[in-house]
């Protein structure tokens, strides 16, 4: 008697397990949307990152790169999926930006947050072909020319406010260049077709190559990987920016899922090969959980709208 009650007491539990959905999710591949073409700075972030999280969620989880529209074909279909912890959402601080300068209709209020990852610092970067070699040179022939410096960017993204602050700061006017993220304004500025972009530590190759050349880091004090390279703030312009990275799920999603969600986010982002790899990126790794995450984003909301006011780009 006292045996079946213990099996009894076992199959209550494991029903009750499957009935909250921790049981079984997951039981097939989560999606992970990442909003921008593979080969990007999203990308090489949640690629390392991805393993990781699978290991301790305990199913597969798949990249599946939807591009277009400044990240908003992929803001959309996250949206718009099933609210089963089944589609995550790949996300960086654009979320805001494009949404108020009306580049998308999707907001950072339609979906539920897990985790935030990273943080990238922005570095002001030029193409070996132009004829600066520092701020100076740079800033002395903005004055010279307003509006004829060609800057690489992504409208309405975090690649567009950063080169507006500084354009704003240093009292200077530059002519923007429309790119779909980071790849195609990369391939851009290699080519000299462009002056100028948004870019970071992942370029140092580069740079170190001498096909690139760095002006300028967003940071408060130097970066020890590039430490020749000034501050914007050291050189008189008070910018200070970096690209913040993490992962949302659609709304409605249930509690359960949430938290098992959250609970393998923590421990993935402590994994060596994902700590080394952002080492390796210049990026810091920057966790928080779901509630510290929510109010992370709800201050970078009124910030991003205010940037936007700013910069006279508000259309919400």
């Amino acid at each position: 008697m006292r045996k079946a009650a213990c099996v009894l007491g076992t199959l209550l539990l494991a029903l009750a397990a499957v009935g909250t959905g921790l049981a079984a999710y997951p039981d097939r591949p989560v999606k992970l949307i990442v909003p921008w073409a593979a080969g990007g700075d999203t990308d090489n972030i949640f690629r390392p990152f991805t393993p990781a999280l699978q290991k301790h969620l305990g199913g597969t989880v798949v990249i599946a790169n939807v591009g277009g529209a400044s990240g908003t074909v992929g803001a959309r279909e996250a949206k718009n999926a099933p609210p089963d912890g089944y589609t995550l959402y790949a996300i960086h601080d654009y979320i805001h930006s494009t949404y108020y300068t009306g580049v998308s209709d999707v907001n950072y209020t339609d979906f539920e947050p897990i985790c935030l990852i990273s943080a990238t610092p922005s570095i002001l970067t030029a193409s070996p072909k132009t004829k600066w070699s520092s701020w100076q040179e740079l800033l002395n022939d903005a004055k010279a020319r307003p509006g004829q410096i060609t800057v690489g960017a992504t409208l309405g993204s975090t690649s567009h406010f950063f080169p507006a602050l500084i354009e704003k700061e240093a009292k200077i006017k530059l002519k923007y260049v429309s790119y779909e993220g980071l790849a195609p304004r990369m391939n851009a500025i290699l080519g000299g077709h462009i002056d100028l972009t948004d870019s970071n530590l992942t370029q140092k190759g580069k740079v170190d190559a001498g096909q690139l050349k760095f002006l300028a880091i967003a940071t408060e004090r130097r970066s020890p990987e590039i430490p020749n390279i000034p501050t914007l703030k050291e050189l008189g312009v008070n910018v200070v920016y970096a690209v913040s990275r993490g992962i949302m799920v659609p709304k409605g999603t249930p509690a359960d899922v949430l938290a098992r969600l959250e609970a393998a986010c923590a421990q993935a982002t402590k994994e060596g090969a994902f700590v080394e790899s952002m080492r390796k990126q210049g990026t810091d790794v920057r966790y928080l959980d779901r509630k510290a995450y929510a109010e992370f984003l709800r201050q970078n909301d009124v910030l991003n709208k205010d940037l936007a006011r700013d910069l006279e780009l508000l259309k919400r």
